[in-house]
């Protein structure tokens, strides 16, 4: 995998060259670190959860230093070092540790961190593919590196997870703070910058929502605790709730925007209400909102969120977006509709089906479509600058960019007005 992968991910990041480069150098670097850390683990006994994270601690130092490269002032290259960034939490199923851990099995881990990173990936296809080829190239690399060259590579090797030695050393050699001796070696304290695989204990109260290595995906693709993912957990849920407000806290105070959009935001929530319609409300700058304990019985509500970014895993009812600016959302499959309305630069990717998707008074508006929702039915009224992304009829194939009119030329003729579209020349 190293040689035909990362070879090619390699390759298209020199011709690139800058911070495309350097999130690519520090890539190869994660993957390195843990096929070094493989070799060990068939030297070494099946370790508690404090020692594992501390046995791994080497990975989760490479992926944060990737995911800091997207932080701070926004790059133009920003799409690229988010796309590497949260890729490399598909390398968390070497945390996996059997099926009462809290994670996904080792493959679909794999997969599923993916469609985190495709997310982004997709914007650099789309804005480069009429630019510069280096990032096609480099885009489509890097998906080949994880679909399906790593999936594969633990599919082949590893389907269960790692295989721990019977007879080896203790993962608790593995050099730390040493506690007293003869000590039992203790949770360490939370740090500053979060640990991607946390060692703490299962608590009642939001402040530890997973148990055991569920954590990995709260602290996933993060440098400190208050930018982790805002993780739907039982807790949270208005029903579970003793005030019954179910309020997602954040950590920083965001500045209502003037528009009308905003002008009553109240506090973010992110919560499961009556156990039938998630509500996602107020966010701002969250980029790695996630809704993962969904049924087709529920709906979700999208409200009055900016510069965020949701995904959806799992079949839902229906979705709605409304006074949305600069949200992304990603969902799987929907069983009646989604529908955008009221909103201002959104972007929506159906990674399953959809029958209808709808789009009301709204301005700016991408689609991405999976070949599985191509048939969906698209409505729109009162909008502008809706355009629609299609994959290619080849895997590795361009996605087909496709706007939809949004003027129209009305004759009246034989008693009645027949309308057209307007034709664009060249469109």
């Amino acid at each position: 995998m190293m040689a035909q992968y990362a070879a090619s991910v390699s390759g298209a990041a020199e011709k690139i060259g800058g911070q495309v480069l350097d999130v690519t150098k520090i890539l190869l670097e994660a993957l390195s670190v843990q096929k070094k850390l493989l070799i060990e683990i068939k030297q070494t006994q099946k370790p508690d959860m404090a020692c594992l994270a501390e046995f791994l601690k080497p990975l989760n130092e490479v992926i944060m230093k990737a995911n800091a490269m997207a932080e701070g002032r926004r790059s133009d290259f920003f799409n690229h070092l988010k796309s590497a960034g949260d890729s490399l939490s598909a390398l968390a199923w070497i945390a996996y540790t059997g099926k009462d851990c809290g994670m996904s099995m080792p493959i679909a881990h794999v997969e599923e961190s993916w469609q985190m990173a495709e997310f982004y990936n997709n914007k650099v296809l789309v804005e480069y593919r009429n630019k510069d080829q280096n990032h096609v190239e480099w885009a489509k690399a890097l998906k080949e590196l994880y679909l399906p060259g790593l999936r594969d590579y633990v599919k082949s090797h590893y389907p269960l997870g790692p295989v721990w030695s019977a007879s080896g050393k203790k993962a608790s050699s593995v050099p730390s703070k040493a506690p007293a001796p003869g000590a039992p070696a203790p949770a360490p304290p939370p740090p500053p910058p979060a640990s991607l695989f946390s060692s703490e204990p299962s608590q009642p109260s939001s402040s530890g929502p997973k148990q055991g290595m569920s954590a990995v995906f709260q602290e996933i693709n993060t440098g400190n605790v208050t930018a982790g993912l805002k993780k739907v957990t039982a807790d949270m849920k208005t029903k579970n709730r003793a005030d019954r407000t179910a309020i997602v806290s954040v950590s920083e105070k965001e500045t209502c925007s003037s528009s009308s959009s905003f002008s009553k935001a109240g506090p973010p929530k992110l919560e499961l209400q009556m156990g039938r319609k998630w509500v996602v409300e107020n966010q701002i700058g969250r980029k790695n909102l996630v809704i993962d304990d969904c049924d087709a019985k529920q709906s979700v509500y999208v409200f009055g969120c900016k510069d965020s970014v949701l995904q959806i895993q799992g079949k839902v009812n229906n979705i709605t977006v409304d006074k949305c600016t600069k949200m992304g959302v990603v969902f799987k499959d929907v069983v009646a509709a989604c529908e955008i309305v009221n909103c201002n630069g959104v972007e929506v990717q159906c990674q399953g089906s959809a029958p209808t998707i709808s789009v009301d008074n709204t301005s700016g508006c991408q689609l991405y479509l999976s070949k599985d929702s191509l048939g969906a039915s698209i409505t729109t009224a009162k909008s502008s600058e809706i355009n629609v992304l299609v994959p290619a009829a080849e895997s590795d194939g361009d996605w087909g960019e496709h706007s939809l009119p949004q003027q129209y030329i009305h004759v009246f003729k034989d008693g009645q007005f027949e309308t057209t579209p307007v034709s664009h020349s060249g469109g």
